[in-house]
């Protein structure tokens, strides 16, 4: 028998969570204030894009063990469980932004009318559950351990293979320091449990800092591999095959070494300036991450001036935008590198005609036309029409496979900047494109 859940936030998270934990077996309500997004949700349409999420939307609320609403008092009195997966965005500082959290604690703290365990899947800074536990004990009157519990539950989804990573986890990592609390987990990730998810259980602190470890560790990995691709180029080397060799080395694995134009999305960006934020309230030096943070900041800007450098100026020039999201297989344009390279070029003066098979409606959310001088096209040969330089900065399969004969015959210039290394050189020179790429 499935527990009572809530799940307060339907981002990507609390979407992806909410649709998951319905699937295994349990009666799940997910909250939004935003009545238009319930009301999309209610009826079947994800309002994310990603892989799989739709028919399992489809098919938990069809079976009735999924619904979405904006009334959190009513949702939160009846759940056993409570999932926040509510936004934690960087303050000026760096530091997470917790008032959504806070919030949220008071919410439940008001309507606190059985035993419930708190579970926080939002990506928190170390001590924020501690705080999460206060601020339900003072407002509510309730005894940590027995009117409620607290529980870390970080989430380690990726953009664009959430559904897959809710299903099939390398591991569960909980925060939980009672056995009722535990018993309430294992009891709702019990279909987890027979497929053998290893679980990793913890204090609310260890599990709070395994989230943001992980994030700086692969964005360390990232911004490593880029200032090599930028060595290897200036000295003729090869990236990739340097890239391949370290892979081969057990200690090292060849995940996260792709060279691009920096990291984005809304994670690591967010998770390396909260952590870098966290050492420094703590008196704690976090010399790496802050260097990963300025590494990732220059690459961007050294991918753009490259563009331009190659194109001999863009000043009254048309570049074509390959790439708009992040990363492939999302719309998310947060902290996306041609956030930053389009409006560069914007700046040097140059027209853009940018085209992503999914993202732009969230890219025009973001930057608009950018003063006119943004162009959306509905395809990649229609932003590759009459430009006189174009740039590959998302790794869409359908960008893999481009035909470059058509592309150079469309386009007035010949420079291409394939910024993700998915293109084959050899062809793209044949085809009579002066080719550049990243570390090669």
């Amino acid at each position: 028998m499935g527990k009572n859940i809530a799940v307060i936030g339907t981002g990507y998270v609390g979407l992806v969570s909410s649709v998951g934990l319905a699937d295994f077996g349990n009666d799940v309500v997910g909250v939004d204030l935003r009545k238009e997004i319930v009301d999309e949700l209610n009826a079947g349409r994800p309002t994310i894009y990603e892989i799989g999420l739709e028919g399992y939307l489809q098919r938990n609320l069809e079976a009735g063990r999924l619904s979405f609403t904006t009334d959190s008092d009513a949702s939160i009195r009846d759940a056993d469980i409570v999932f926040l997966a509510v936004g934690t965005p960087p303050a000026e500082d760096g530091s997470a932004d917790l008032s959504y959290v806070e919030t949220a604690a008071r919410t439940i703290a008001g309507n606190l009318n059985h035993y419930k365990v708190i579970v926080t899947k939002s990506t928190v800074p170390v001590g924020t559950n501690r705080s999460i536990q206060q601020i339900i004990a003072a407002e509510s009157g309730q005894t940590p351990g027995t009117g409620f519990s607290c529980v870390s539950n970080p989430e380690f989804l990726r953009e664009g293979k959430a559904v897959q990573d809710f299903f099939h986890p390398d591991r569960i990592v909980v925060g939980c320091e009672d056995d009722r609390a535990r018993s309430y987990i294992e009891e709702i990730y019990r279909a987890l449990y027979l497929i053998q998810t290893p679980f990793v259980w913890c204090n609310l602190e260890t599990a709070e800092l395994i989230k943001y470890a992980s994030n700086a560790f692969l964005a360390t990995k990232i911004s490593f591999i880029n200032e090599m691709a930028n060595l290897a180029e200036a000295a003729g080397a090869d990236i990739h095959v340097i890239a391949k060799s370290m892979g081969m080395d057990g200690r090292i694995s060849p995940k996260f070494l792709h060279p691009g134009p920096g990291y984005g999305g809304s994670c690591f960006p967010k998770d390396t300036k909260a952590i870098a934020a966290t050492g420094d309230r703590l008196g704690v030096e976090m010399s790496v991450v802050k260097a990963v943070i300025d590494a990732n900041a220059a690459q961007k800007r050294i991918t753009a001036a490259k563009l331009v450098q190659a194109a001999g100026g863009v000043k009254g020039k048309t570049v074509a935008v390959l790439g708009l999201a992040f990363k492939a297989e999302t719309d998310d344009v947060r902290e996306s590198p041609a956030l930053e390279i389009v409006e560069h070029l914007r700046v040097e003066g140059a027209t853009v005609r940018a085209y992503d098979p999914q993202a732009r409606d969230t890219f025009a959310a973001e930057l608009g036309d950018a003063g006119g001088a943004l162009h959306y096209c509905t395809t990649a040969f229609d932003a590759l029409t009459g430009a006189d330089a174009a740039i590959v900065l998302t790794e869409w399969n359908e960008f893999r496979n481009l035909d470059l004969e058509r592309a150079r015959s469309l386009m007035a210039g010949n420079v291409l900047f394939d910024a993700r290394n998915v293109l084959d050189p050899m062809r793209a020179r044949e085809a009579g494109f002066s080719y550049l790429s990243v570390g090669r």
